[in-house]
């Protein structure tokens, strides 16, 4: 697969899977033995874990949107700068409800082979989120 066949499976990703909420598609587009070096605690290993952290974070934020704003590939890596949106109006890890509109970033960086995501690693700005939540108090 070319840089550009994975950047459209990206794109596939975030448009079908986090932004609509079609788990059946991770099985598609992640590997078997699919390896999440930033996963949640206690999420499952492989694709289950993911299908936990998208349904996680869309029943704590039903109206959760995923922005890319900047992709990069090269051989069999894809990275991803992005914005996610959304209104806290589910629990959140033990977070009840705000109804606060929350915008948090994130990097992913993706390894794909044979046509599907094999390894993922990200950062995200979780104090961020933790700060527009009014969970942790913001600086100054």
């Amino acid at each position: 697969m070319s840089a550009e066949d994975n950047k459209a499976l990206v794109r596939r990703l975030y448009e079908e899977v986090f932004n609509r909420g079609n788990l059946s598609t991770v099985d598609e587009l992640l590997a078997a033995d699919y390896i999440d070096h930033t996963a949640l605690p206690g999420t499952s290993p492989g694709p289950e874990g993911l299908k936990q952290f998208i349904s996680l974070f869309r029943s704590a934020f039903p109206d959760l949107h995923f922005t890319i704003e900047d992709m990069i590939a090269e051989g069999d890596t894809v990275v991803v700068r992005q914005t996610y949106r959304g209104t806290h109006k589910g629990d959140l890890m033990g977070i009840s409800p705000t109804g606060k509109q929350v915008t948090i970033t994130s990097i992913d960086i993706g390894r794909f082979a044979g046509g599907k995501l094999v390894e993922h690693w990200g950062a995200t700005d979780s104090l961020g989120l933790l700060q527009q939540l009014g969970v942790v108090p913001s600086m100054g």
